[in-house]
């Protein structure tokens, strides 16, 4: 790819045409060389480096570049001279699909209209963390390929099936039982909580529109808390959630 190309890499239409996004800083990049090592998609990644880093040792090609054209590359304040250039994940985020024990089936955390980078990088790296989830988010989203969102999840991108622009009104067909996070629901833990397929959260500041639920059966279930404040934050709600689902035991 063309250096010029590259440094378009920093929006999301030429990320989508040219079929690759950037990956900026020394731990994200060994975190991709792990994922490379299991996974065959990300073998075809191929590193930037300052002089600096000349002598990284990378299953990658390495291309030494100028301290100028690493400025280009990047959008941290100080760069720290290490940019590796990595394919997009094909459709459905199969590059990143993990065996799945037949005792412990994959469940489905599905985000609608998540704006926040740091709350999708958040809820990335508790789900790569936990195990045996996939992400699907639905149109609107932030894309978890831009840069904020790639820092936040610390490399758990690389690790996670995620899919993308996925319509809440798909979900029915794909998935036989779906819960969703409500103000009004069942307190967790709930006995049932973890027998569901798909788990629905709403975008930070709207949650899940009613009308767009209409024909779609799902279950409401709710964190309690005092009511002090209005809600949880979504990657908190999220996490809290994973980590219910994490260890109660599935009746599916």
């Amino acid at each position: 790819m063309k250096f010029d190309d590259l440094k378009k890499l920093h929006q999301k239409k030429y990320r989508s045409d040219l079929g690759h996004f950037l990956v900026e800083g020394e731990h994200l990049v060994l975190e991709l060389q792990k994922a490379a090592a299991t996974h065959a998609h990300w073998n075809s990644s191929e590193l930037y480096v300052t002089a600096r880093h000349q002598q990284w040792r990378s299953p990658f090609p390495v291309n030494v570049i100028s301290e100028r054209q690493m400025q280009q590359l990047t959008d941290t304040k100080t760069p720290q001279g290490i940019v590796a250039v990595a394919p997009m994940p094909p459709a459905g985020g199969d590059a990143n699909r993990q065996a799945v024990s037949p005792t412990r089936p994959e469940r489905a955390i599905y985000l609608y209209e998540v704006q926040d980078p740091g709350n999708l990088g958040t809820v990335l790296r508790t789900l790569a963390w936990l195990g045996g989830f996939r992400c699907v988010l639905s149109p609107g989203s932030v894309d978890p390929y831009n840069s904020k969102v790639v820092r936040a999840s610390m490399g758990a991108i690389f690790h996670l099936p995620i899919e993308l622009d996925v319509p809440l009104q798909a979900l029915p067909r794909r998935f036989a039982r779906i819960a969703r996070l409500d103000l009004h629901g069942e307190c967790l833990p709930a006995a049932g909580f973890a027998s569901f397929d798909c788990y629905l959260f709403g975008n930070e500041a709207r949650g899940l529109p009613r009308e767009a639920l209409d024909g779609i059966d799902t279950q409401p279930f709710t964190i309690a808390g005092t009511g002090s404040i209005e809600s949880l934050n979504l990657a908190s709600a999220v996490n809290m959630c994973a980590y219910e689902l994490n260890r109660m035991p599935t009746s599916r």
